[in-house]
């Protein structure tokens, strides 16, 4: 009987759904790890004793050798792919990737719109060019994985046609633009499946990006991510391929964070420890990361947000980073019943311990 494992995040990302992933995937090994929203945004770190790869055009189970497949609802941009390609196969992970026809393609052009359309600054962007993608994808000026295989004059009409969408009118730049992105696509054996791939898989592990509270739908206007950050993609997947064996994995950090601009409650500065490892830094386009305390209110909000998309079997609770400050995490101010609460000491803990 096949098995769903869904991995959320809780909060506005950084909750650590990647060691997570890791974790599950370690216990599943025979397993595919299926991105179901966001994209090359992604800054999945996971580290395996002296490796550390930061997963964000494959899957957080590539490190420990499983196949990554990137879902409809994800967007993929074949030069970041093959960057990161190239590092995987540097660290023996598994370069393994299979990809929705439909899944949206990101173009040096969205990238240019992202970091430098005054509104997207000031709203906040990662600067991967995910938010303009989806944003294109309503108009007629659309870019899916299945193109990346169609004849190549095709192709490259359709590219034109997005750099004129965006006014990107340098003739000489654009012919360069256009030949990093072709070389890029000719560089990759490219693995353009259906969900029929997922169906030799006995275990299929769901990797969720961003977090609930930046949800499309649910987060706080402006200020919200271009996707469904909730369980809704994945267990309409789950619906399709007749899987009722769903376990969810939701994620906190012992506190809140907060990348770029927007609402946040309970913001202050804290005194961290042991946090040398953080992957969310500075850049140029999210800024600063945020901190305060953990707010409970908003973890109850957000349990019963997810649950209103899926209907679980087991629903398990991953705290992480507990050793980077002395607060205690208080299971009692949940609402909602879990099965197990498990704790990470670490940011890259490859072990989880129960902590109920």
């Amino acid at each position: 009987m096949k098995k769903a494992q869904i991995v959320i995040g809780l909060g506005f990302g950084d909750e650590g759904k990647g060691i997570t992933t890791d974790f599950l995937a370690q216990q599943n090994p025979e397993s595919v790890v299926i991105r179901f929203s966001g994209g090359q945004q992604a800054a999945h770190t996971v580290m395996i004793e002296d490796k550390k790869h930061i997963h964000s055009s494959f899957a957080s189970g590539a490190l420990r050798g499983l196949p990554s497949y990137f879902t409809e609802h994800c967007t993929i941009h074949p030069v970041f792919l093959l960057n990161e390609r190239k590092e995987l196969i540097e660290k023996n992970g598994n370069i393994e990737l299979h990809i929705h026809p439909l899944a949206k393609v990101t173009t040096p052009f969205d990238v240019w719109q992202n970091r430098t359309n005054a509104k997207n600054l000031e709203h906040g962007t990662c600067g991967k060019g995910v938010g303009a993608t989806m944003k294109r994808h309503e108009s007629p000026y659309k870019l899916f994985a299945a193109d990346l295989i169609a004849p190549r004059e095709m192709l490259i009409e359709k590219l034109k046609g997005i750099a004129y969408y965006y006014g990107f009118m340098d003739d000489d730049q654009l012919e360069e633009t256009l030949h990093i992105f072709l070389n890029a696509v000719d560089q990759i054996d490219w693995k353009i499946d259906d969900y029929t791939y997922l169906n030799s898989f006995e275990n299929l592990i769901f990797e969720g990006s961003q977090g609930i509270l930046l949800d499309m739908d649910h987060g706080v206007f402006p200020n919200v991510t271009y996707a469904n950050t909730t369980s809704k993609n994945a267990y309409g997947i789950c619906r399709l391929l007749k899987i009722e064996d769903i376990e969810m994995y939701y994620v906190t950090r012992i506190y809140s964070t907060r990348h770029g601009n927007g609402w946040m409650s309970n913001e202050k500065e804290l005194m961290l420890k042991n946090n040398e490892e953080e992957t969310c830094v500075f850049n140029d386009y999210q800024k600063e990361l945020r901190f305060g305390d953990l707010d409970y209110d908003l973890l109850n909000y957000a349990l019963l947000l997810d649950g209103a998309y899926v209907a679980a079997t087991k629903k398990n609770l991953i705290v992480t980073c507990l050793d980077q400050t002395d607060e205690q995490f208080k299971t009692e101010n949940l609402k909602v019943k879990f099965d197990t609460v498990y704790g990470s000491y670490s940011p890259f803990s490859k072990d989880f311990k129960q902590i109920f």
